[in-house]
């Protein structure tokens, strides 16, 4: 089988065997304590590294295609065929307690996403989705996203402190976050980038803004989106790629209006 003939549709089934292996210490896991301190105040737990110790090892087996990790790394973004898994999304939501955390699982091919697997273990929810469609939840079919109003939607947003700077500074976060007050009042922080890029997938949010830059949080949800026939691109309005430093993922229509919201706020780089 070469590389432009690989069966999606097999090679989901197969990860899929092996995420619903992982749940298991996953839900064991849950309120883990820190085990590794990371960039800021994020932090990995004992969990992360182990489930991600246990999936890489099946997946490669399994499979034969080698995983880009969140923990340890490994095979290079631009290799042909490479999966992308977060362990854990939502950490510090996974330590507190909090449902809301997930299992990633993206495959690029030749750096285009083109499936996507995201597991939420403690409240039973299983998507999955190759490219072209359709997205599946737990196994079934889900309508695709049609054109909606940025004033109907539910509006998912990541998670700052308003004085930090970087790309995305903290006031420039909370512009943002004004602006979308005014046209939508059901503004959500699930603090779970790949949760909020799946429920834009399922048409529970109507769109989603990420201010992260990894590639591990997005490669999975962007594969969905984009199966359910929604839209995902930068903060900028370009194309998403793995080397994306942001990420905005909406259904159709209120792409376009959050698109318009985001530039009229204007640079990041002013506030």
């Amino acid at each position: 089988m070469t590389a432009d003939t690989k069966d999606l549709n097999a090679l989901v089934a197969e990860a899929s065997k092996v995420l619903d292996a992982a749940a298991e210490p996953f839900l064991q896991g849950h309120r883990a304590d820190s085990a590794v301190a990371k960039k800021g105040d994020d932090f990995a737990t004992k969990v992360d590294l182990a489930i991600e110790r246990q999936v890489v090892d099946a997946l490669v087996k399994n499979t034969g295609i080698e995983v880009h990790g969140e923990e340890f790394g490994g095979a290079d973004l631009d290799s042909p065929w490479v999966w992308v898994l977060d362990p854990v999304d939502g950490t510090f939501n996974y330590a507190a307690g909090s449902p809301m955390a997930a299992i990633l699982l993206g495959l690029l091919h030749d750096g285009d996403p083109v499936a996507g697997l995201t597991w939420l273990p403690f409240i039973g929810q299983r998507y999955t989705a190759v490219v072209g469609g359709p997205l599946l939840k737990n196994g079934a079919p889900q309508p695709r996203l049609q054109h909606t109003e940025l004033t109907d939607s539910v509006i998912g947003i990541g998670t700052f402190n308003v004085e930090s700077r970087g790309r995305f500074p903290g006031r420039y976060r909370l512009a943002v976050l004004e602006s979308l007050s005014r046209v939508s009042s059901r503004l959500r922080m699930h603090g779970a980038t790949g949760i909020d890029l799946a429920y834009v997938a399922d048409g529970i949010l109507g769109g989603a803004i990420s201010f992260g830059d990894h590639v591990w949080d997005h490669a999975a949800g962007v594969a969905l989106v984009r199966a359910a026939g929604g839209i995902v691109t930068n903060l900028a309005g370009e194309e998403w790629t793995p080397q994306s430093r942001s990420a905005l993922a909406a259904a159709p229509g209120v792409h376009a209006q959050m698109l318009e919201l985001l530039r009229a706020v204007g640079d990041p780089g002013t506030y």
